[in-house]
């Protein structure tokens, strides 16, 4: 689980799909959500309807499931993120303040330990990234890429399990921070987005040897 667990419907209902409790084609009833949850049905329902705005839930038939990205939508899905993430790099680079490029460094250090446990380290990277995000120091660039993150929480699976990709995933965060430290933006784009395409070709990898 996050280190923060949110107390609104939206945000914990959000929070479980990304955490894989509930999964891609799971069907989410409003009473079960509400039981579980401690809260009462309007707010699930408002939530409900909300993320099946943003495309996170969908319809089957009448009941609302975790919606599934296909061939093609992950393809777009990953052409936007590595826009965005390399835009967020680059300003980070620029703008963030040197506590925040420590706490990158340290977050660095504390993966290291994660190398064995995929589960742990794709949620090690999620907070990489959003401190990444949250450096760039552009509320509006922060705001589309928590909808790429929403996106994101609808794959069944980590790329980190994929063998080989942990060290590499790793190497590849050092580059990114190490551009950042440097004040090189252009440096900085780039590995990032070399990060997110290495990212994109292990989950088609994995995905091919799953069907």
């Amino acid at each position: 689980m996050p280190d923060t667990v949110p107390s609104d419907a939206y945000g914990r209902i959000l929070t479980a799909i990304d955490v894989g409790e509930y999964r891609p084609g799971n069907r989410l009833v409003e009473s079960e959500l509400a039981e579980r949850l401690g809260m009462s049905r309007t707010p699930i329902r408002e939530a409900l309807q909300r993320l099946e705005t943003q495309g996170v839930l969908a319809r089957d038939g009448r009941s609302l499931i975790v919606a599934s990205l296909d061939h093609d939508q992950l393809g777009e899905l990953y052409v936007v993120r590595a826009e965005l993430e390399g835009l967020a790099a680059r300003l980070a680079a620029q703008h963030a303040a040197p506590e925040e490029v420590a706490v990158l460094e340290d977050m660095l250090a504390e993966d290291e330990g994660y190398r064995d446990d995929p589960d742990a380290l794709s949620r090690a990277n999620k907070r990489f990234h959003r401190q990444i995000h949250l450096a760039s120091h552009n509320r509006f660039l922060i705001r589309q890429l928590e909808g790429v993150r929403r996106s994101m929480a609808l794959l069944t699976s980590t790329s980190f399990a994929a063998e080989g990709r942990t060290p590499e995933a790793l190497a590849e965060h050092r580059q990114i921070v190490d551009a950042i430290r440097a004040r090189d933006g252009d440096a900085a784009d780039d590995a990032t987005r070399a990060h997110i395409s290495a990212a994109y070709r292990t989950r088609l990898r994995v995905d091919a040897e799953d069907a």
